[in-house]
């Protein structure tokens, strides 16, 4: 009995590492969409049957919770004219979002879907789970740029919750 009782505490965390991991998944999903011009139901097949929970060139990957990984690429997907004028207005001047490295307008874009669809999710994890994706592949100063772009973009969407402190 004491066994069962231990096992629910444990899945809010092993449902966060999946969510973490579909994050991490679809930024580099939606990264090779944007330099590689992949379509979306290339880029699940080869996701799903590949990346999510499998070991590629030596870096075992999580396992993803894969409909939430498809929910972030094809909202992105969906999207992406919404998305990116919002962006580019929470960048600083002189820097639209084409000038930035792929691989960070996947974490803002992603960010961005998540912190306007994904209400189930707290906006300051969002934004700080992008923080973490970031970290994965930029230095610390373009996490700081992506830190303080979906801030303001969460201020947006989520007003009532950044205004409670």
């Amino acid at each position: 009995m004491m066994a069962d009782n231990k096992k629910p505490a444990k899945n809010p965390d092993k449902k966060a590492n999946r969510r973490g991991a579909a994050r991490l998944a679809a930024v580099q999903a939606l990264y090779q969409m944007d330099i590689g011009g992949a379509g979306i139901n290339d880029i699940f097949a080869e996701f799903e049957s590949h990346w999510l929970g499998n070991e590629v060139e030596g870096d075992t990957y999580l396992p993803a919770e894969a409909a939430f990984f498809r929910d972030v690429v094809s909202g992105v997907v969906r999207d992406q004219a919404k998305l990116d004028p919002l962006i580019d207005d929470a960048l600083s001047r002189g820097w639209p979002l084409k000038r930035i490295d792929a691989i960070l307008r996947a974490v803002l874009r992603a960010g961005s879907y998540e912190l306007e669809h994904r209400k189930d999710v707290p906006g300051r994890v969002v934004v700080s789970e992008y923080v973490d994706v970031a970290h994965a592949f930029v230095d610390p100063e373009e996490t700081g740029m992506v830190n303080a772009v979906l801030d303001q973009i969460a201020r947006q969407f989520r007003a009532d919750e950044f205004a409670r402190g």
